[in-house]
Formats: C-alpha cells, structure tokens, sequence
C-alpha cells in the first residue's frame, strides 16, 4: 500500500457490518491513491459487496470513510459505480438514452439533443463503444452492455470507480475489452479503482494491490504476495 495520497485519496478506517446478529465485515482498512487499481477478492460470503455497498453509503457501518482531494478543497468526491449485473431485458431504451437520461435532467425521449449526442458518441468511443450508441440496451452482449455501463459511470469522469465482479458471465474477448478499458482510465485519468474479481489471471497482471477478505482482511499487498500466501492456498487450493 502506498503511503502518499498524492491528489486524492480513499481512507477506509476500521469499517465493520452488523446485520442482525451478524457481524459481515470487522475493523476493514484500505487505502487507495489515484492512478491505482485495489483489487478485492474473497470466497463467496466473504463481505466483498458489502464493503462496496459500506463504501457507497447503502449499509450502515461503524469505522469512516475518508475521501480526500488536494485540487477540490473539500468538495465531494465523485463516486462511479458498475453493478455486477443490471436487468435491462425489457427495457425500450437505447444507449444514447440510458445515457442522457441519466447525465441530463431533461426529457430524453422527446427529442434527440444533436450536441448532447455527440458528446456521448465521444465519450463511447474511449471505451471502444461509439457504434453502440442507437443500440437498444436489452440486445447488447453482456461485454456490450459492460462497456456501455463503464461509460456511464465515468461521466463525469470521478474520483473513485467502483466495480463489484463487472465481468461476470461474459465471454473472453469481452473479457480482454473490459480489462483494456479499466487500465486505459488507471494510467490516464487522476482516479482510484476498487474492483471485487474472481480472475485471478487479471489481477496478476493489473493490480497494484490486492485485498484478501474473509469478514476481515486477511491478506494485503501485491498480487504476488497474496498469491504466494498461506491463506490464499487454503481458501482457493493452490497458488494463483
């Protein structure tokens, strides 16, 4: 874990979760710079979506979390979020109206804004998504329909990206798309990634840190750390 925060920083300072009786998560730190990708991994029941849903301020928790950025003064930090699945079967609506529905507060359907198009046709085209944008959302690939989420939740661009398993259920070159977006907006945009995975494969190869989570953390450092763990080895049977 880095020490320096450099321009903007997450603190998480002993989070814990009771829900019931039930104690999820107990005494959680992290702490994630911009530019640095943390990645959450954990068996099933282990408090990954949890933490996130602590971080997001949809659980109540003990502990703070701390959002700090040097260029803003104090003013509120920006938070991206990509769910691990979102129902959009019976949904009407293309991309361009997902889209502008959710970054304007004017009535979408009525008409089309010729500008607010092609601002959105740009910010697509980072993501490697430009000819989806007249796409109807319910007949996207679920690569498609990542991507087009990943745009969504990076306008504005934020401080903080969220992603709880992004790329579950998708194919290998969806995959290979998804990964290829998420270290493009690392190395080029001043923001810090929290990413719950299953794909030990990816984080090798993209994480800068890793978080093992059973109720607690159990394991922190580089993903070769982690890996090479005792703890790792007997939760997941061998070393990744």
């Amino acid at each position: 874990m880095g020490v320096n925060c450099g321009l903007c920083c997450t603190k998480i300072n002993n989070i814990s979760v009771t829900l019931g009786q039930k104690e999820i998560l107990k005494d959680v730190n992290i702490h994630i710079h911009c530019g640095h990708l943390e990645v959450i991994i954990g068996k099933n029941g282990a408090g990954k979506s949890t933490l996130l849903r602590a971080i997001l301020g949809e659980v109540k928790h003990t502990g703070e979390i701390i959002f700090t950025n040097k260029e803003k003064n104090g003013a509120p930090i920006r938070i991206g979020y990509v769910p691990q699945r979102i129902n959009v079967e019976n949904s009407p609506m293309t991309v361009y109206d997902m889209i502008a529905s959710f970054t304007s507060n004017k009535p979408v359907f009525l008409y089309k804004n010729k500008k607010t198009y092609e601002d959105i046709k740009k910010h697509l085209k980072d993501f490697g998504a430009e000819e989806l944008i007249d796409s109807k959302v319910n007949r996207l690939s679920g690569g498609e329909l990542q991507r087009v989420l990943l745009a969504m939740a990076t306008i504005p661009y934020p401080d903080l990206l969220i992603l709880d398993e992004p790329i579950s259920g998708i194919d290998k070159n969806g995959k290979e798309q998804f990964y290829k977006n998420i270290n493009d907006l690392k190395n080029n945009h001043d923001l810090a990634i929290i990413l719950v995975s299953h794909d030990f494969e990816f984080v090798k190869k993209y994480a800068d840190d890793v978080i093992m989570l059973d109720g607690k953390v159990v394991e922190n450092g580089k993903p070769e750390e982690v890996f090479a763990s005792k703890a790792f080895k007997e939760t997941f049977g061998g070393e990744a």
